[in-house]
């Protein structure tokens, strides 16, 4: 009787979730548990092991997030907010530095449990909730439009991307910027805010370049365009891209085979488990596993736009919009870094990369859609809590007295 019940109720969320975004999260996970696999097994590293327990906690912490309302969820806002300040200025506090070449010092990573974890990456699905709780509220007052309060979503905005540069991890800076424009936009912000914004983005970069960017990070930007001329860069601030982009050529058309990678084995690549993997594809995979990714990511990134076309309301919609940006973006950049078309950003290739902090949260992220796209059928509002069903009643109550 029990296991009937238990059954019953895993074929019951089955049929109320999106089966095919979780198929193609399946099939997306296993690829990059592939890839991580002959990189672990080539290196005599265990990415592979830690990749697939991220994985599991992922999707256990997405089932239970999209079995709750997203709209309770979004109600303690203020709680999410204050939790999510604290963890970030608790890591740049008491996070062991990690030193880099060329003057890297970030303070990102905490340990629990004997494990590293980036707080940042759950920081970024967080965001995303009270962020979409900032606009629904806006927009349901009729303020959205009111100069006063676009600043004040500016500044909602800027104070996580504050806190990563204070980390010394731009990288997540630069995400928070695009889940922050990706949620604005499906909002209705009027275009003249996106204007004035890139406007003074645009003004500013003398500035940053002059007195804000780091020596190693201006490096990374003029590499891009040195990297086929000269030489030096190439042996210094261009290693790296270089050499990722020398993997990915090297796979031809069909790869190596996986496991059959020279330039994995050797480690050619430094950081190829995480921001490069796609340089490990490249090589082992060739044209073909490159374009595997991309197409999956693809695919991933039209379904979950898909969703909000269907959402309950704004809050939901919201939601949906900011992890298409943080999907979008982070592809984006990863692909353009290991083709040495953009800068080295530190940003990881969602779902492929290994980490365990980013594929767990990630996974939060695909629980905040499931949970959005199983309650698209209902009504908002249509789920009041106890307390707002008390006060409706009493309410009730004291207009039947008056009659």
């Amino acid at each position: 009787m029990v296991l009937k019940r238990v059954f019953s109720g895993i074929f019951g969320y089955i049929r109320r979730s999106d089966i095919l975004l979780w198929i193609l999260i399946g099939i997306i996970s296993g690829y990059s548990l592939l890839l991580l696999n002959s990189v672990s097994t080539a290196t005599g590293a265990s990415y592979d092991r830690t990749q697939l327990m991220a994985i599991g906690i992922g999707v256990a912490g997405a089932i239970f997030i999209s079995l709750i309302d997203y709209q309770s969820i979004a109600n303690f806002w203020y709680l999410i907010a204050g939790f999510s300040v604290f963890i970030m200025i608790y890591t740049f506090i008491f996070a062991d530095a990690v030193e880099g070449s060329g003057g890297v010092s970030a303070r990102a990573w905490i340990m629990i449990a004997g494990r590293s974890f980036q707080p940042s990456e759950l920081v970024k699905i967080l965001f995303m909730i009270t962020y979409a709780k900032h606009l629904d509220t806006l927009k349901k007052n009729d303020l959205l439009d009111a100069p006063l309060h676009v600043i004040l979503l500016f500044f909602h905005a800027i104070i996580p991307v504050l806190l990563c540069y204070y980390q010394g991890d731009d990288g997540a800076g630069m995400v928070f910027l695009a889940i922050f424009l990706s949620m604005s936009f499906s909002a209705g912000i009027k275009l003249r805010y996106f204007i004035i914004l890139f406007a003074g983005i645009l003004a500013m970069i003398p500035v940053l370049w002059q007195f804000i960017l780091k020596d190693y990070q201006k490096d990374r930007f003029t590499a891009v365009y040195n990297l086929d001329t000269d030489l030096s860069v190439r042996m210094d601030s261009g290693w790296q891209q270089y050499n990722g982009r020398i993997s990915i050529g090297s796979g031809g058309f069909s790869g190596a085979g996986l496991g059959n990678g020279s330039r994995v084995a050797a480690k050619s690549v430094s950081y190829q488990d995480s921001d490069f993997i796609f340089s490990v594809a490249g090589e082992e995979l060739g044209f073909i596993g490159c374009s595997a990714i991309i197409i999956l990511l693809l695919l991933l990134m039209i379904k979950v736009l898909h969703v909000p076309s269907r959402s309950r309301d704004g809050l939901g919609k919201y939601m949906c919009f900011g992890f298409f940006g943080l999907i979008a973006f982070q592809s984006v950049v990863n692909i353009g870094m290991c083709l040495a078309l953009l800068p080295v950003m530190g940003i990881t290739l969602p779902f492929f990369s290994s980490g365990g902090s980013s594929a767990m949260c990630l996974y939060f992220g695909i629980g905040l859609v499931q949970g959005v796209y199983m309650r698209r059928q209902e009504t908002d509002g249509s789920h009041l809590n106890r307390t707002e069903t008390m006060r409706f009643s009493y309410r009730q109550m004291k207009s039947l007295k008056r009659t």
